[in-house]
């Protein structure tokens, strides 16, 4: 059935119901012809130029005339118009939570043609002379050894596990000291997880007081993460990142706030995480957070998770520091070690091996 037919259809259910759309009842005086116009919708509109183009015809055959024929409708105008009578069917749905973005506010990122509200350009050549992982290199060495790190945590997030686990798309990277490589291994977990067929991410960095996701993004300072907390009726779609990586978002950890330990434990939190993380079905959310042993806010953000990657450098980290590590994040389902800079040639270039 076409759009015209459908709009048809529609106003003669509106009149059979007694109700008199606009633009139906002639002779309104300013106000109410104002108020009127502003009610008229696509449907409806639609509806009666298909009734003054059946007059014209009916016209025609008495007179003997050609009836007027319309010029070609652009292909712009059939989008306009589609897109009018969706947002008309969208307002009779049942209204989301209070703060939960909109489809138009937090475009998904595996459906191309839906514009984001902004977006970022990774550079990969550069993170690649770097030492991290780009989606032209998936047969590197690198590309394999996080292969192993990421499959029992997707297999967890889709329910193939061993046991089910509670909230596990919320995946959480630390370590127990500073420059262990959590941030390293989070930007590249996530450019393999957005690898899979069957899942997105959100890279959210979440380490306030270094926001080394951010800086090296290219997205410091921008609103972000705490911004969000500080003003929950700020769009969520403000501040997430469409990156040139296909089914790879992020979002900043934005403006340093003095009360972030108190904001990552409000119940401004609990309900962004929860927005996110259900957003969609295929979504993944990995939190870059600050070490367990050098700040407060990771014991806070570790009750919102489902799994929990700790970071261990190789020769570095004692054996004493990595048990007060675990120990911090010991409730959480699901804890996994990963032992970074093992065997590695130098410094600037990084290997992460695996770990159980």
């Amino acid at each position: 059935m076409s759009l015209v037919e459908q709009a048809a259809k529609r106003l003669q259910q509106l009149r059979e119901a007694g109700t008199h759309p606009a633009g139906d009842v002639p002779f309104l005086r300013g106000d109410e012809a104002q108020a009127n116009a502003a009610a008229d919708s696509t449907v409806e509109r639609a509806a009666r130029k298909l009734e003054s183009l059946e007059a014209g015809e009916a016209a025609a055959k008495h007179t003997g005339e050609e009836p007027r024929r319309l010029a070609p409708v652009p292909r712009k105008a059939h989008a306009e118009i589609n897109a009018g009578v969706a947002l008309e069917e969208s307002s009779r749905r049942e209204p989301t939570l209070a703060g939960a973005p909109t489809p138009a506010e937090e475009a998904p990122i595996r459906l191309p043609g839906a514009p984001p509200t902004r977006s970022i350009e990774v550079e990969l050549p550069a993170l690649a002379a770097r030492g991290f992982l780009t989606p032209d290199d998936p047969d590197s060495n690198l590309a394999n050894q996080l292969r192993l790190i990421k499959r029992p945590l997707i297999n967890n997030c889709q329910g193939k596990g061993t046991a089910p686990v509670r909230n596990a798309n919320r995946i959480m990277l630390t370590s127990a000291l500073p420059g262990e490589g959590k941030s390293f291994l989070a930007l590249n977990l996530a450019m393999s997880i957005a690898m899979e067929r069957d899942s997105t991410v959100l890279l959210i960095d979440a380490d306030t007081t270094r926001p080394s996701l951010s800086e090296l993004l290219g997205a410091h300072p921008r609103e972000g993460l705490m911004d969000l907390l500080t003003d929950p009726a700020r769009p969520v779609g403000r501040a997430l990142l469409r990156t040139n990586v296909d089914k790879l978002a992020f979002l900043p950890a934005g403006t340093p706030r003095p009360s972030a330990t108190e904001l990552l434990a409000s119940d401004t939190m609990q309900r962004l995480v929860d927005q996110l993380a259900s957003r969609y079905t295929d979504r993944i959310l990995i939190f870059d957070t600050p070490p367990l042993l050098a700040a407060p806010e990771p014991p806070v953000l570790a009750s919102y998770m489902g799994q929990i990657v700790v970071v261990v450098e190789a020769d570095r980290t004692t054996h004493r520091s990595a048990q007060q590590a675990l120990a911090a994040v010991a409730s959480c389902p699901v804890v996994m070690t990963v032992l970074n800079k093992a065997g590695r040639d130098d410094a600037l270039s990084p290997r992460v091996a695996t770990a159980s």
